[in-house]
């Protein structure tokens, strides 16, 4: 059965469900958690997966990190949609906004490198990110984006 999903940049009214998904997560001690002023805050910089119902299962975020790059942050999808590729769907999403907003390539701290390692990130040394050396059970990738970006999310959709 195919599963009718919309991704798209996040609206106003998916403040609340990004942030109880993430925070679900979170509460697992899996990733940061996110108040919905948080999110409010940077709305913007959010990509949603969405159901027919516009029910957000989906989302990840982009944070700039200095002028020609960005983080992936706040990559969730809810547990009922795992095995749908919706993470694909949100990361190719992320960077095609990444790569709009002119940045070069797109790091990401995660727990689970092998999703990332799929998408075409490379493990790199953490030391790049001297913020992120205070979570040492996160592994760092990186990819580097091109008009690639583009093309990566016409084949995940």
């Amino acid at each position: 059965m195919r599963w009718q999903t919309t991704v798209r940049r996040a609206r106003t009214a998916d403040v609340g469900a990004i942030s109880a998904l993430v925070n679900g997560f979170a509460a697992e001690d899996v990733m940061l958690p996110r108040t919905p002023e948080q999110v409010a805050l940077a709305l913007d910089d959010y990509v949603v997966a969405t159901d027919a119902h516009g029910r957000v299962l989906a989302c990840g975020a982009l944070r700039e990190y200095s002028p020609s790059l960005a983080e992936l942050v706040s990559l969730a999808v809810a547990r009922e949609a795992h095995g749908r590729g919706l993470g694909r769907l949100i990361v190719a999403g992320v960077e095609r906004l990444a790569v709009a907003r002119g940045f070069a390539s797109v790091f990401a701290h995660t727990l689970t490198p092998s999703f990332f390692e799929a998408v075409g990130y490379t493990a790199v040394d953490r030391e790049l990110y001297p913020e992120k050396c205070a979570r040492p059970h996160t592994t760092c990738l990186r990819r580097t984006l091109s008009a690639a970006a583009e093309s990566a999310f016409a084949a995940a959709a």
